[in-house]
């Protein structure tokens, strides 16, 4: 896998776990950030499925963090804390102190590289779009112009979780299934952020991101029906769907870890 870092990049805020993965010979390629869905860690997203490994093994840096309320990271009280705004001002300053340089052309080390999954698909599409001198090249993955946090029954989770009460919605249903699979999970941090989301509409044709894009999710995703219109959108994007996968399981891939390694490496 490369020499790992477990340690805090320095100056980054220290609710935020942070770990950075180095190829294990020294490379001239950009970084590459990884930034895992809602209810997941990086752990769970991007090192037991293969990722980091994957990524280390073709030269690359990977710089990895877990979003407020998940995984190793604080879960704050306060609600801002959990806000796209919010996590995105974190992203910036996470590659300001990781020694992320804005792009030079023909200079292959600077800027940085980023793949998202979910949740973390809609965070990359805002950043990237916020971030442009930053950013070269994306791969989100499970990516929709929705977000099903948007539409989930705050109030029929908290009934449910309270007395028991069955929750109608089956969107809101299955993300609360999956929340609560991870015996670790804080899951009243996870209801905050879905609340502050709430507050901040995603509406992706308002800040598009403008550099090269690769879309990849399940055929089976019922969550990324809407990947196309995201396409559009950008006009630089590609599509590819995975036989067979679902929102779940499209992570694990062997064919997307291929795309997106040939992407990245264009």
């Amino acid at each position: 896998m490369g020499r790992h870092s477990g340690h805090l990049v320095e100056g980054t805020d220290p609710r935020i776990s942070v770990s950075v993965y180095e190829p294990a010979t020294a490379s001239e390629l950009r970084p590459v950030l990884l930034l895992h869905g809602f209810a997941s860690s990086a752990k769970l997203n991007w090192i037991d499925s293969g990722w980091v490994r994957a990524l280390t093994e073709a030269g690359r840096t990977v710089i990895t963090m877990d979003l407020p309320g998940h995984g190793a990271s604080a879960a704050p009280e306060e609600m801002d804390a959990y806000s796209p705004s919010r996590i995105r001002a974190d992203l910036l300053q996470i590659l300001q102190d990781a020694h992320v340089h804005p792009i030079v052309e023909n200079q292959p080390a600077t800027g940085v590289d980023i793949i998202g999954y979910s949740l973390g698909s809609r965070l990359a599409w805002e950043f990237g779009a916020t971030q442009p001198e930053l950013v070269h090249r994306m791969v989100l993955g499970g990516p929709g112009s929705g977000d099903p946090l948007a539409a989930f029954d705050l109030a029929a989770a908290q009934r449910f979780l309270s007395d028991g009460t069955p929750i109608n919605d089956k969107s809101t249903q299955e993300l609360l299934r999956m929340a609560q699979l991870i015996h670790t999970n804080d899951i009243f941090a996870l209801l905050t952020m879905v609340e502050a989301i709430k507050r901040e509409p995603y509406i992706p044709a308002e800040a598009v991101p403008r550099m090269p894009l690769l879309l990849v999710a399940g055929d089976a995703d019922e969550r990324a029906e809407t990947m196309p219109e995201l396409a559009a959108l950008s006009g630089q994007a590609e599509v590819l769907w995975l036989p067979g996968r679902t929102h779940a399981n499209a992570v694990t891939s062997r064919a997307f870890k291929e795309a997106a390694l040939e992407f990245l490496g264009r």
